[in-house]
């Protein structure tokens, strides 16, 4: 049954409002180029770029093997993504809603509020990284730099911070559709300024920019483990990088017209888009070892170097756009539809996004005297980790045991005879098969007798969250 002709009857009020609901073929708008610029800004934000540089400098392998990577996990997200959000495409749910098949009517609130707090993190993340190039932009303008600090932060730091917040607040009460339009031209905007930074460099490096590039691609350095274990954590880092919108790629996907948009979209998006953003960033951080003599990692950070003000007017202000644009779809969307969840009488999708606007503000204030301390990796890595198991117990759910097809009458139904009730609502098999295997995923980012494990964290905790809950669930699988 698709939503075109279904009627949602006997709805429980608290499972329920408008921004749940199933949506109808004919609100979907979005095609494979709306899918496409999704990716696209959330790999060209300013964390993306910072950690994709960061990876070709800091694992000791050759720029060729961190490249292969890179791209490696990019296939990989599009395969996992396909898989997540295939169901909201048949059926026009978010995230949330297709949760309670696997998790119960009241249990998928667990879920929702875990990625709800990630999202809420990288909220505040995100909107201090945009804030940067807000901040270099007036620094330029004004001729200032440096002064007094707070948590890190100096003046025209703060004034840049909370502006972006408020900027971000405002564009999203414009609803989704302007949002979808906002990021069509942001995304190829973002590579036209890029293109145009790394001639600009390659012009003052000259001759020593592809011996730098050679010097990259050598890779020398140590990594715990080997290189197996050093290409092994690229991929999953940069997977878990990702790990946030592939659990629930469903909030997007419901949007879109057809499967095979979505698909197009993906592959687009993710393989192809992520090797072109990946070439780009490797030869503009080998420039600037040339032309500063130390690899920067922050994009703000080098067109800030370049001096030329109107490259720095065009990019700060493009790579403000493209970390606002996916930090509205990626980070804010999410969360708002998670605690709208919570209690669906009480909460809108806008109340939630406000709530998770205000928590993150305070997230994303204290990341350079904090949260920015434990490191990039391990930042992304822990996140993702805590993320795995729930996907592996979505995907083995709706393939496995429900075999692709979902009572949506019943994921709004609190009845206790209905096909999500479980146990009060909960369904507590699939609460220890993500408890046990949550426990081993982030273990095997902090342990020392698990490092060697932690490139696979994601795949780990994703694999034994799907194979419990399976077992656990095997006799209640439709016949």
């Amino acid at each position: 049954m698709t939503t075109d002709d279904l009627e949602i009857r006997n709805i429980d009020q608290s499972l329920h409002n408008q921004d749940l609901a199933p949506l109808p073929h004919a609100r979907r708008k979005w095609t494979w180029f709306e899918i496409f610029n999704v990716w696209s800004n959330d790999i060209q934000s300013l964390f993306g770029y910072t950690l994709a540089a960061t990876l070709f400098i800091s694992y000791g392998l050759s720029g060729t093997a961190v490249f292969a990577g890179i791209i490696l996990a990019g296939f990989i997200v599009m395969v996992l993504v396909n898989l997540t959000g295939k169901p909201s495409v048949r059926y026009g749910i978010p995230y949330p809603v297709m949760a309670r098949a696997s998790m119960g009517v009241r249990g998928a609130n667990f879920p929702a509020l875990i990625r709800g707090i990630v999202a809420i993190f990288w909220y505040g993340v995100q909107t201090y990284f945009a804030s940067t190039a807000v901040a270099l932009l007036l620094n330029s303008l004004l001729g200032t730099s440096g002064g007094a600090t707070f948590l890190g932060m100096t003046g025209i730091d703060w004034i840049s911070y909370t502006f972006v917040a408020l900027f971000q607040i405002g564009l999203f009460v414009r609803g989704i559709d302007w949002i979808a339009r906002f990021l069509n031209w942001a995304g190829p905007l973002v590579y036209v300024v890029m293109v145009i930074l790394l001639a600009i460099i390659w012009i003052k490096a000259g001759s020593g920019l592809p011996a730098e590039v050679d010097r990259i691609f050598q890779g020398k350095g140590d990594y715990a483990g080997g290189p197996v274990a050093a290409f092994a954590a690229v991929v999953g880092t940069m997977v878990a990088y990702f790990a946030a919108v592939i659990i629930n790629y469903g909030d997007f996907s419901r949007f879109v017209k057809s499967e095979g948009h979505m698909r197009l979209g993906n592959f687009l998006g993710l393989p192809i888009s992520l090797a072109f953003f990946s070439f780009l960033a490797l030869f503009i951080t080998a420039g600037t070892a040339v032309l500063f003599g130390e690899t920067l990692t922050n994009p703000t950070d080098i067109v800030g170097k370049v001096d030329n003000l109107l490259l720095t007017v065009i990019a700060a202000l493009t790579f403000f756009v493209a970390t606002v644009g996916i930090n509205l779809v990626a980070n804010f969307i999410p969360p708002s539809y998670d605690l709208a969840n919570l209690a669906p009488k009480h909460i809108s999708a806008r109340t939630g996004g406000l709530i998770a606007a205000v928590i993150a503000f305070f997230i994303g204030g204290l990341w350079v005297s904090v949260i920015s301390q434990m490191g990039i990796a391990g930042f992304v890595d822990t996140l993702g980790a805590l993320l795995a198991p729930l996907y592996g117990i979505l995907v083995v759910d709706y393939y496995l045991i429900r075999r692709q097809t979902l009572d949506v009458q019943a994921l709004f139904s609190a009845d206790p005879a209905g096909a999500y009730y479980y146990t009060k609502g909960w369904n507590r098999k699939a609460l220890v098969a993500f408890a046990i295997a949550a426990l081993f995923s982030v273990a095997s980012v902090w342990t020392p007798a698990l490092q060697a494990l932690s490139g696979f964290s994601w795949i780990f905790g994703a694999l034994l969250g799907g194979a419990l809950h399976y077992l656990l669930m095997r006799r209640s699988a439709l016949r």
